[in-house]
Protein backbone atom coordinates (compact mmCIF):
# COMPACT_ATOMS: atom_id res chain seq x y z
CA UNK A 1 0.00 0.00 0.00
CA UNK A 2 1.29 3.45 -0.75
CA UNK A 3 1.14 6.07 1.62
CA UNK A 4 4.14 7.66 0.87
CA UNK A 5 3.42 11.87 0.62
CA UNK A 6 7.22 12.96 0.08
CA UNK A 7 7.08 15.83 -2.43
CA UNK A 8 3.77 16.52 -1.07
CA UNK A 9 2.91 19.98 0.52
CA UNK A 10 -0.38 19.79 2.99
CA UNK A 11 -2.11 22.71 4.46
CA UNK A 12 -3.78 21.83 7.84
CA UNK A 13 -6.01 24.12 9.51
CA UNK A 14 -6.53 24.39 12.99
CA UNK A 15 -3.63 22.83 13.86
CA UNK A 16 -1.99 24.17 16.95
CA UNK A 17 -4.02 21.75 19.04
CA UNK A 18 -6.36 18.67 19.09
CA UNK A 19 -7.34 16.66 16.08
CA UNK A 20 -5.67 19.32 13.93
CA UNK A 21 -2.52 19.26 15.25
CA UNK A 22 -2.17 15.37 15.38
CA UNK A 23 -3.37 15.43 11.95
CA UNK A 24 -0.33 17.82 11.25
CA UNK A 25 2.08 15.56 12.63
CA UNK A 26 0.63 12.12 10.74
CA UNK A 27 0.77 13.95 7.38
CA UNK A 28 4.67 14.84 8.46
CA UNK A 29 5.26 11.24 9.51
CA UNK A 30 4.60 9.93 5.85
CA UNK A 31 7.14 12.78 4.65
CA UNK A 32 4.49 15.29 3.44
CA UNK A 33 5.92 19.41 4.02
CA UNK A 34 3.05 20.65 5.82
CA UNK A 35 1.64 23.85 6.24
CA UNK A 36 -0.26 24.86 9.12
CA UNK A 37 -2.74 26.93 9.76
CA UNK A 38 -4.23 29.18 12.34
CA UNK A 39 -4.91 32.39 14.69
CA UNK A 40 -2.16 32.15 16.95
CA UNK A 41 1.84 32.50 15.92
CA UNK A 42 3.36 31.72 18.96
CA UNK A 43 1.19 28.40 18.71
CA UNK A 44 2.34 27.73 15.23
CA UNK A 45 5.52 28.51 15.53
CA UNK A 46 5.60 25.98 18.76
CA UNK A 47 3.85 23.64 16.62
CA UNK A 48 6.02 23.84 13.53
CA UNK A 49 8.81 22.97 15.62
CA UNK A 50 7.13 19.90 17.05
CA UNK A 51 6.31 18.32 14.03
CA UNK A 52 8.55 15.21 12.73
CA UNK A 53 11.30 16.27 9.71
CA UNK A 54 13.20 14.49 7.77
CA UNK A 55 16.09 15.85 5.74
CA UNK A 56 14.60 18.07 2.81
CA UNK A 57 10.72 18.50 4.39
CA UNK A 58 10.06 22.10 5.03
CA UNK A 59 7.17 22.84 7.07
CA UNK A 60 6.00 26.63 7.54
CA UNK A 61 2.89 28.39 8.98
CA UNK A 62 0.71 30.81 7.83
CA UNK A 63 -1.30 32.89 10.27
CA UNK A 64 -5.29 33.52 9.93
CA UNK A 65 -8.08 34.21 11.46
CA UNK A 66 -11.34 32.13 10.68
CA UNK A 67 -13.38 34.82 12.14
CA UNK A 68 -12.44 36.90 9.55
CA UNK A 69 -12.98 35.94 5.68
CA UNK A 70 -10.83 38.95 4.56
CA UNK A 71 -8.11 38.35 6.08
CA UNK A 72 -8.21 34.16 5.32
CA UNK A 73 -8.75 35.19 1.50
CA UNK A 74 -5.28 37.70 1.77
CA UNK A 75 -3.44 35.42 4.22
CA UNK A 76 -4.17 31.64 2.05
CA UNK A 77 -3.52 34.29 -1.36
CA UNK A 78 0.05 35.18 -0.95
CA UNK A 79 0.36 32.22 0.51
CA UNK A 80 -0.47 30.80 -2.59
CA UNK A 81 1.58 32.96 -4.95
CA UNK A 82 4.58 30.92 -4.18
CA UNK A 83 3.54 27.41 -2.75
CA UNK A 84 1.63 24.69 -4.57
CA UNK A 85 -0.85 22.68 -1.89
CA UNK A 86 -1.42 18.93 -2.86
CA UNK A 87 -3.60 17.80 0.31
CA UNK A 88 -6.15 20.51 2.09
CA UNK A 89 -7.36 19.37 5.70
CA UNK A 90 -10.23 21.56 6.34
CA UNK A 91 -11.11 21.88 10.25
CA UNK A 92 -11.85 24.60 12.40
CA UNK A 93 -13.31 24.66 16.14
CA UNK A 94 -17.24 23.99 17.09
CA UNK A 95 -20.11 26.51 17.18
CA UNK A 96 -20.53 26.53 20.09
CA UNK A 97 -23.67 24.69 22.45
CA UNK A 98 -27.54 25.70 22.19
CA UNK A 99 -30.65 24.79 20.98
CA UNK A 100 -31.15 25.23 17.31
CA UNK A 101 -34.88 27.15 17.92
CA UNK A 102 -32.79 29.56 20.55
CA UNK A 103 -29.70 30.50 18.39
CA UNK A 104 -29.93 33.98 16.58
CA UNK A 105 -29.28 34.70 12.99
CA UNK A 106 -25.88 36.04 14.19
CA UNK A 107 -24.69 32.88 15.77
CA UNK A 108 -25.82 30.89 12.34
CA UNK A 109 -23.73 33.51 9.63
CA UNK A 110 -20.63 33.52 11.91
CA UNK A 111 -20.86 29.50 11.97
CA UNK A 112 -21.44 29.90 8.69
CA UNK A 113 -18.79 31.91 7.28
CA UNK A 114 -15.89 30.42 9.46
CA UNK A 115 -16.65 27.33 8.24
CA UNK A 116 -18.56 26.73 4.93
CA UNK A 117 -17.02 30.33 3.66
CA UNK A 118 -13.56 29.95 4.21
CA UNK A 119 -13.76 26.42 3.65
CA UNK A 120 -14.74 27.53 0.06
CA UNK A 121 -12.48 30.29 -0.34
CA UNK A 122 -9.55 28.22 0.65
CA UNK A 123 -10.40 25.31 -1.91
CA UNK A 124 -10.58 27.71 -4.38
CA UNK A 125 -7.36 28.94 -3.61
CA UNK A 126 -5.36 25.25 -3.66
CA UNK A 127 -7.46 23.68 -6.73
CA UNK A 128 -5.96 25.09 -9.52
CA UNK A 129 -2.50 23.68 -8.90
CA UNK A 130 -3.91 20.60 -7.53
CA UNK A 131 -5.68 20.27 -10.91
CA UNK A 132 -2.00 20.80 -12.86
CA UNK A 133 -0.56 18.19 -10.25
CA UNK A 134 -3.47 15.66 -11.07
CA UNK A 135 -2.92 15.18 -7.48
CA UNK A 136 -5.21 16.53 -4.83
CA UNK A 137 -6.84 15.43 -1.12
CA UNK A 138 -9.45 17.50 -0.10
CA UNK A 139 -10.70 16.12 3.70
CA UNK A 140 -13.14 18.16 5.73
CA UNK A 141 -13.01 17.21 9.40
CA UNK A 142 -16.62 17.77 10.39
CA UNK A 143 -18.77 15.60 12.93
CA UNK A 144 -21.23 12.53 13.22
CA UNK A 145 -23.67 15.16 13.56
CA UNK A 146 -23.76 14.91 9.54
CA UNK A 147 -25.28 11.29 9.91
CA UNK A 148 -27.65 11.84 12.91
CA UNK A 149 -28.01 15.01 15.05
CA UNK A 150 -25.70 15.51 17.85
CA UNK A 151 -28.47 17.46 21.14
CA UNK A 152 -27.44 20.64 22.29
CA UNK A 153 -25.74 21.33 19.13
CA UNK A 154 -28.55 22.92 16.75
CA UNK A 155 -25.88 25.54 15.07
CA UNK A 156 -23.20 23.14 14.46
CA UNK A 157 -25.44 20.56 13.39
CA UNK A 158 -26.79 22.85 10.36
CA UNK A 159 -23.52 24.19 9.44
CA UNK A 160 -22.01 20.73 9.89
CA UNK A 161 -24.64 19.59 7.16
CA UNK A 162 -23.91 22.28 4.84
CA UNK A 163 -20.26 21.26 4.70
CA UNK A 164 -20.93 17.79 4.23
CA UNK A 165 -23.10 18.70 1.45
CA UNK A 166 -20.61 20.90 -0.23
CA UNK A 167 -18.03 18.32 -0.02
CA UNK A 168 -19.87 16.09 -1.94
CA UNK A 169 -21.19 18.24 -4.92
CA UNK A 170 -17.50 19.35 -5.03
CA UNK A 171 -16.28 15.38 -4.84
CA UNK A 172 -18.24 15.58 -8.40
CA UNK A 173 -16.87 18.47 -9.73
CA UNK A 174 -13.22 17.56 -9.52
CA UNK A 175 -12.77 13.48 -9.66
CA UNK A 176 -12.08 13.85 -13.31
CA UNK A 177 -8.95 16.24 -12.16
CA UNK A 178 -7.72 13.51 -9.90
CA UNK A 179 -8.95 15.34 -6.71
CA UNK A 180 -10.75 13.29 -3.96
CA UNK A 181 -13.01 15.10 -1.35
CA UNK A 182 -14.07 13.30 1.61
CA UNK A 183 -15.10 14.25 5.23
CA UNK A 184 -13.70 12.62 8.28
CA UNK A 185 -16.43 12.68 11.25
CA UNK A 186 -15.01 12.70 14.58
CA UNK A 187 -17.23 11.09 17.28
CA UNK A 188 -16.08 11.36 20.69
CA UNK A 189 -12.41 12.17 20.96
CA UNK A 190 -10.43 13.53 23.84
CA UNK A 191 -9.59 17.04 22.84
CA UNK A 192 -9.92 20.12 25.00
CA UNK A 193 -13.24 20.91 23.95
CA UNK A 194 -14.72 17.44 24.78
CA UNK A 195 -12.66 17.68 28.50
CA UNK A 196 -14.78 20.94 28.87
CA UNK A 197 -17.68 19.28 27.87
CA UNK A 198 -17.02 16.47 30.83
CA UNK A 199 -16.38 19.10 33.02
CA UNK A 200 -19.83 20.69 32.28
CA UNK A 201 -21.47 17.45 32.76
CA UNK A 202 -20.30 16.69 35.89
CA UNK A 203 -20.58 19.78 37.13
CA UNK A 204 -24.18 19.89 36.16
CA UNK A 205 -24.75 16.30 36.95
CA UNK A 206 -23.00 16.48 40.63
CA UNK A 207 -20.68 13.49 39.57
CA UNK A 208 -17.04 13.35 39.72
CA UNK A 209 -15.05 13.74 36.66
CA UNK A 210 -14.65 10.29 35.95
CA UNK A 211 -17.98 9.05 36.42
CA UNK A 212 -18.96 11.95 33.32
CA UNK A 213 -16.48 10.25 31.23
CA UNK A 214 -17.44 6.18 31.84
CA UNK A 215 -21.14 7.12 31.31
CA UNK A 216 -20.34 8.81 27.85
CA UNK A 217 -17.71 6.09 27.36
CA UNK A 218 -21.12 4.08 27.80
CA UNK A 219 -22.71 5.26 24.93
CA UNK A 220 -19.70 3.93 22.13
CA UNK A 221 -19.38 0.35 21.34
CA UNK A 222 -15.99 0.20 21.61
CA UNK A 223 -16.18 1.20 25.34
CA UNK A 224 -13.98 4.49 24.94
CA UNK A 225 -12.98 7.95 23.98
CA UNK A 226 -10.90 7.97 21.42
CA UNK A 227 -7.48 9.61 20.70
CA UNK A 228 -6.90 12.51 18.05
CA UNK A 229 -3.72 10.39 16.86
CA UNK A 230 -6.70 8.01 15.75
CA UNK A 231 -9.16 10.24 13.77
CA UNK A 232 -5.66 11.47 12.55
CA UNK A 233 -4.80 8.07 10.94
CA UNK A 234 -7.93 8.25 8.85
CA UNK A 235 -7.49 11.89 7.53
CA UNK A 236 -4.04 10.59 6.66
CA UNK A 237 -4.91 7.82 4.89
CA UNK A 238 -7.50 9.17 2.71
CA UNK A 239 -4.61 12.03 1.74
CA UNK A 240 -2.25 8.96 0.34
CA UNK A 241 -1.89 7.68 -2.50
CA UNK A 242 -3.40 4.50 -1.85
CA UNK A 243 -6.76 6.59 -1.36
CA UNK A 244 -7.26 7.73 -4.92
CA UNK A 245 -10.38 5.64 -6.11
CA UNK A 246 -12.21 6.71 -2.57
CA UNK A 247 -14.33 9.91 -3.72
CA UNK A 248 -17.14 11.76 -1.58
CA UNK A 249 -17.42 9.65 1.75
CA UNK A 250 -18.52 10.34 5.31
CA UNK A 251 -16.42 8.49 7.56
CA UNK A 252 -17.07 8.23 11.14
CA UNK A 253 -14.41 7.69 13.30
CA UNK A 254 -16.40 6.79 16.54
CA UNK A 255 -16.02 3.42 17.97
CA UNK A 256 -19.37 2.41 16.19
CA UNK A 257 -21.53 5.08 18.49
CA UNK A 258 -23.38 6.63 15.16
CA UNK A 259 -26.40 4.68 14.84
CA UNK A 260 -26.89 4.42 10.97
CA UNK A 261 -25.15 3.32 7.97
Amino acid sequence: MNLDLTGKRAMVCGSTQGIGKASAIELAQLGAHVTLVARDQQKLEQTVAELPSKPGQRHNYVVADFNSTHEVRLRIGDFMQHHRVHILVNNTGGPPPGPALTASPEEFLRAFSAHLICNQMITQAVVPGMKEEKYGRIINIISTSVKIPLRNLGVSNTIRGAVANWAKTLSVELAADGITVNNVLPGATMTGRLQALIRNNAEKSGKSLADAQREMEREIPAGRIAEVAEVAAAVAFLASPAAGYINGINLPVDGGRTGSL
